[in-house]
């Protein structure tokens, strides 16, 4: 009895001409994060992509929990395939289905049959089928309209493949179809959340994490990396750039105004994460504000922090609230992570005060107490690169 996964493809068959160009980044994206579940074979036919074990060291439940995680996968299940014979799915179904069928009372099956010289149709399929069941399982009863489990029978031109409920996948688009971005990254609950939310629509991520030591510790350093690996589990592999800026904010700290340190540190922190970017061909920057959540994401706070980049800036929190944000963050499994109690830099300067509708003349104005070319030139010069 061979065991395959099924993976149902989500907004990729609307594609038109592109649909190629997105199936073949899938195909590519879960050959790559599966090949640690061993050796498997991954094609695409009739709309669905196909998970088959090359041996007996393949190991299909790995492969499960990984398949889930792929952006472009809108959902997906384990099937078992056997000859495409009426005979061989009645003695299959039930041995297949038996764990499956032993704690549920109710179910119906539904038949797919893509192969049309398939001797049976659909209808027919379903009460052969429906009838081995009931004979296997007496505890069970047919229920079409609201059954506790469906049966889904598909013959296709490799075979028949049988199998119980489709999970859902993780939706979107596959990562790598939609650009290069550079998020800007903290340990806190946002961040990490919008990384993911930009990933789910194809884009490959750059991480630009600033580090203020020795006010902020190693561990918090780790955090980031830990959060990062998480995200990584959906978006792949993720680069990361760590920025020293540790004198920038003492040098805002001792010669701007106290109620305005945060909006000229994040100018900042654009200037420098937008020369990064650039250096690793990303077209925009991502950040994790949400508006009015804290004073420095203002309409007037947000403006005046953009203004210090020309690169496009996308804030897809921007309009979520933080109980969404927090679901979202449990949903992803970074919550946990994100509610350490380890100080990042966007806490460690915090004033007392800060202005919430600053205007851009009157930070410009603070800014010309700083050599701020000089200070960027020094922190960009001490960045460190990870591949996680």
């Amino acid at each position: 009895m061979q065991e395959v996964i099924l993976v149902k493809l989500g907004e990729i068959v609307l594609k038109g001409l592109n649909r190629r160009v997105f199936e073949d980044r899938l195909l590519k994206n879960i050959r790559r994060r599966i090949q640690r579940a061993g050796n498997f074979d991954v094609y695409s036919m009739q709309s669905t992509i196909y998970i088959v074990p090359k041996d007996a060291d393949a190991d299909i439940d790995e492969a499960e929990e990984r398949v889930a995680k792929v952006f472009g996968v809108i959902g997906y299940t384990r099937a078992c395939v056997c000859p495409k014979a009426m005979d061989a799915i009645l003695e299959t179904a039930p041995q297949y289905l038996e764990e499956t069928l032993a704690d549920v009372k109710t179910f119906k099956v539904e038949s797919k049959r893509a192969d049309k010289k398939f001797p049976l149709d659909s209808m027919q399929i379903s009460r052969e089928v429906g009838g081995a069941l009931l004979r296997a399982n007496p505890h069970l009863t047919v229920d079409v309209h609201n059954p506790d489990i469906v049966v889904r029978i598909e013959i296709r031109e490799k075979g028949a493949y049988i199998h119980g409920e489709t999970k859902p996948g993780a939706g979107g688009i596959p990562v790598g179809t939609g650009g290069r971005a550079a998020i800007l990254i903290s340990g806190g609950l946002d961040s990490p959340v919008a990384a993911w939310m930009m990933a789910k629509r194809g884009v490959e991520l750059t991480a630009i994490h600033f580090a203020s030591p020795p006010y902020t510790s190693e561990r918090a350093h780790e955090k980031v990396v830990a959060l990062l690996k998480k995200v990584g589990e959906y978006a792949g592999r993720i680069e990361m750039v760590t920025v020293p800026f540790t004198k920038i904010q003492e040098e805002i700290r001792d010669k701007c105004p106290e109620e305005l340190a945060t909006v000229i540190m994040r100018r900042f922190m654009m200037r420098a994460a937008e020369r990064i970017a650039r250096e690793k061909a990303c077209g925009a920057l991502i950040t994790g504000e949400s508006l009015g959540q804290v004073a420095s994401q203002t309409i007037q706070a947000i403006a005046c922090t953009d203004a210090a980049a020309d690169m496009p800036v996308f804030r897809p929190l921007i309009g979520s609230d933080k109980a969404e944000i927090v679901a979202l963050a449990r949903r992803i499994d970074t919550y946990d992570i994100s509610i350490e109690p380890y100080e990042d830099c966007c806490t460690v300067f915090t004033p007392r005060h800060p202005r919430t509708r600053p205007t851009l003349q009157l930070v410009e104005a603070a800014e010309r107490n700083l050599d701020a070319s000089a200070l960027l030139e020094d922190c960009l010069a001490q960045v460190e690169v990870r591949h996680l």
